[in-house]
C-alpha cells in the first residue's frame, strides 16, 4: 500500500508540474502582448528581448485612441433603408475615439451572434434529438456535410443575399450568417439526445405544451452544451476576420480587428499599435470565458462520457 501510495502521489506530483509548465506556455502569448501594450518602442525593438518593460508607457493606447471617431454607437435597422436606399441608421452617443466605437460593435455583433445561435441551435438540436418528422435523417446528414463545407464557398450567394436583404455594411451581415451554424446544431442534438424520453412524456401528460417542455424541462437540462457553445459562438464571431473584411466598409461599423488592420495600413508597422489593439481585444473574449468557463468544463465532460 505504501508502495502504491507513493507512486500515485509522484504521479500527482508530476502531472501538476507538467499542468503547470503548459499553462505558462499557453499564457506567455497573452503576458507578451500586454506588456508589449505598455512598452517604448526601444524596447520592442530591441535586438534582446525584454521580458519586462524598462519603462513603463502609455504611448501606445493614446495612439490607438487618438486615432479617428464616431459616435459610441448606432441602431442599423434590419430590412429597412431610408429615402436614398440606403440602409436605415439612427446614431447616438457621445463622439469617442474610434477604437471604443470599434469594440463596442464587435461585442454587439458576437454577444448577438451567441444569443441567437444558441437559441436556434437548441432549438433544431432538440427537433432533430427527440421529434420524429419525415426527413429527419436527410437533415441532419446535410448539416453534418455543411460543417465540411468552407464558408469560402457560398461567399458570392451570401453577398447577394445580404444585399437583397439590404444588410450589407451593417453588423447583421456578419450577424445573421452565424445564427445558423452546423456545428452547433450538431453538438445541441448530441445533448439533447441524452434527454431521458420518459421526462418529457411526464411533461406532456401534466399538460405541458412544447414551448413550456423546451423552456422549463429541456433548456435547464443541456444548458453545459449551451454554454459550451456560447463560447464557442462568441469566439468564432469575434475571429471571423474574413466576413467582417467582406461585410463591412465603412469605419463607423469597423470590429477592433478589422479596424487595427486599417489603422496599420495607413502607416508602417507599428507593434506597439498592433499589441495595444490586441490587448484590447482581448478582454472582452476573457471576461466571457471566465463567465461561462463552468459549463464550457462540464459541457466538455458530458461530450467527452458521451462519446
Amino acid at each position: 500500500m505504501k508502495i502504491g501510495s507513493g507512486r500515485t502521489k509522484a504521479y500527482r506530483i508530476a502531472s501538476i508540474l507538467i499542468l503547470i509548465v503548459l499553462a505558462l506556455l499557453f499564457l506567455f502569448p497573452l503576458y507578451w502582448i500586454v506588456t508589449g501594450s505598455f512598452k517604448s518602442a526601444q524596447d520592442i525593438y530591441a535586438a534582446e528581448p525584454k521580458l519586462f518593460p524598462t519603462e513603463w508607457v502609455t504611448t501606445n493606447f493614446e495612439k490607438l485612441f487618438a486615432k479617428r471617431s464616431a459616435p459610441l454607437w448606432e441602431l442599423h435597422v434590419p430590412f429597412a433603408q431610408d429615402a436614398n436606399g440606403d440602409p436605415l441608421v439612427f446614431s447616438t452617443g457621445p463622439i469617442v475615439p474610434g477604437a471604443i466605437r470599434w469594440l463596442v460593435n464587435t461585442v454587439f455583433m458576437s454577444v448577438m451572434a451567441m444569443i441567437l445561435t444558441c437559441i436556434t441551435a437548441a432549438m433544431a438540436g432538440y427537433a432533430l434529438a427527440k421529434k420524429r418528422f419525415v426527413g429527419r435523417t436527410l437533415l441532419f446528414s446535410l448539416i453534418v456535410c455543411a460543417m465540411a463545407l468552407p464558408k469560402q464557398v457560398i461567399l458570392i450567394p451570401l453577398i447577394k443575399e445580404m444585399a437583397a436583404l439590404n444588410l450589407v455594411n451593417s453588423l447583421w451581415a456578419v450577424i445573421f450568417p452565424t445564427v445558423g451554424w452546423p456545428f452547433g446544431v450538431f453538438l445541441m442534438k448530441q445533448f439533447c439526445e441524452g434527454i431521458p424520453g420518459e421526462i418529457l412524456e411526464a411533461a406532456r401528460v401534466d399538460g405541458a405544451n412544447e414551448a413550456k417542455t423546451f423552456i422549463t424541462i429541456v433548456l435547464p437540462m443541456v444548458k453545459p452544451g449551451i454554454g459550451a457553445l456560447a463560447i464557442f459562438t462568441f469566439i468564432n464571431s469575434w475571429n471571423d476576420y474574413f466576413m467582417q473584411l467582406v461585410m463591412l466598409s465603412s469605419n463607423s461599423n469597423f470590429t477592433i480587428s478589422l479596424g487595427i488592420a486599417t489603422l496599420q495600413a495607413e502607416t508602417t508597422v507599428d507593434m506597439g499599435l498592433l499589441m495595444a489593439g490586441a490587448a484590447l481585444a482581448a478582454i472582452p473574449i476573457i471576461i466571457v470565458f471566465l463567465i461561462f468557463q463552468k459549463y464550457f468544463t462540464k459541457g466538455i465532460t458530458m461530450g467527452a462520457v458521451k462519446g
